[in-house]
């Protein structure tokens, strides 16, 4: 048994929690990692995975076995990786997991950069929602306030919410001068991943601070649907504005309210396992992609928002199934 392999096997089939996911990831066939991972089980005598039709899911003696293993093949890797430095360009997949529309918006349009002067590194990019399994993954983004304490956390940028809508959504309902006026309006409201729908729009402008738990005729999961029904005219839309600039630049879309600063705008993490910095790809890649929101930042209208560390709402803090509920229960 080639005991190396068999590791490499075990822990990815792990993290893919199946034998199909793993042998796609690493190029060979399903019968190999299976015949692998077995003859591994049978070398250690113990089962390593429960294994059903939803897939494979460690055993305890499994979990424990892959926290040793893990360790030992990233310092491997690593190893591998200051070696080959000096002698060849950087080379490998690169695994990203990133929301949708924060990969759509901000990080594909930059990457034929990377591309061009990494040309041996191969991008692997995965939609993820708020809090996603990592252990697949080599570098995570991440919008809000992530609770995952063993990876390191980097904050590379911040978002600025906008409230938004369409010319002809103006002109036919006219501009709200104030937040309250946004009462009256057709607001399209988005559920985060967390599943609290987020209805509570806050404002500041100086000393002055105004809440208003808006509501409207559309609400979902997915940002696009909010974002596409904004561009239509159907209603406002509170956007983050890295991810809308074209629409903006285009007059699809017009902001309103820009005397007030909305409040809850998501900070932008990276995130990442403490060996994986040591790897070359992941170490260009983090370079990369915190040069690119700085610069992003810096070509916003009104420049770079200030970046104080404000603590996470409470609709976050307590999982309300409204961000309105909250406000409901300060008073």
């Amino acid at each position: 048994m080639d005991k190396l392999r068999a590791l490499q096997y075990f822990v990815t089939a792990a993290e893919e929690r199946s034998f199909t996911g793993a042998a796609r990831r690493l190029e060979v066939s399903v019968p190999a990692i299976a015949k692998l991972v077995t003859a591994l089980e049978r070398h250690l005598d113990a089962s390593l995975f429960d294994r059903s039709a939803q897939g494979l899911a460690l055993t305890a003696d499994g979990q424990c076995y892959l926290e040793s293993c893990r360790p030992l093949l990233e310092q491997l890797a690593a190893a591998d990786e200051a070696l080959g430095a000096a002698s060849s360009r950087p080379r490998g997949t690169l695994v990203i997991g990133a929301p949708a529309f924060l990969a759509q918006h901000c990080i594909v349009p930059s990457l034929p950069w990377f591309h061009a002067r990494y040309p041996d590194i191969r991008i692997d990019i995965r939609s993820v929602d708020q809090n996603p399994e990592a252990s697949a993954l080599d570098v995570l983004l991440v919008l809000g306030w992530p609770r995952q304490p063993d990876l390191v956390h980097r904050r590379i940028g911040q978002m600025q919410l906008l409230t938004c809508a369409a010319p002809g959504y103006w002109a036919a309902h006219g501009m709200p001068r104030h937040p309250r006026d946004l009462k009256r309006h057709h607001c399209l409201l988005f559920r985060n991943p967390a599943g609290t729908t987020l209805d509570l729009w806050q404002f500041q402008r100086g000393n002055e601070t105004a809440s208003v738990a808006v509501d409207g005729w559309l609400l979902s999961d997915h940002r696009d649907v909010v974002l596409d029904a904004a561009v239509a005219g159907e209603g406002i839309a509170r956007l983050s504005d890295l991810t809308i600039r074209p629409y903006l630049q285009r007059g699809q879309l017009v902001p309103a309210l820009l005397d007030w600063t909305m409040q809850d705008s998501p900070p932008i993490n990276l995130l990442y396992r403490p060996n994986h910095r040591r790897i070359a790809r992941v170490r260009l890649f983090i370079d990369f992609v915190t040069a690119l929101f700085r610069q992003l930042e810096s070509e916003r209208d009104g420049g770079i928002v200030p970046r104080h560390l404000a603590p996470p709402p409470q609709w976050h803090l307590h999982r309300y199934a409204h961000g309105s509920a909250a406000a409901r229960a300060r008073t």
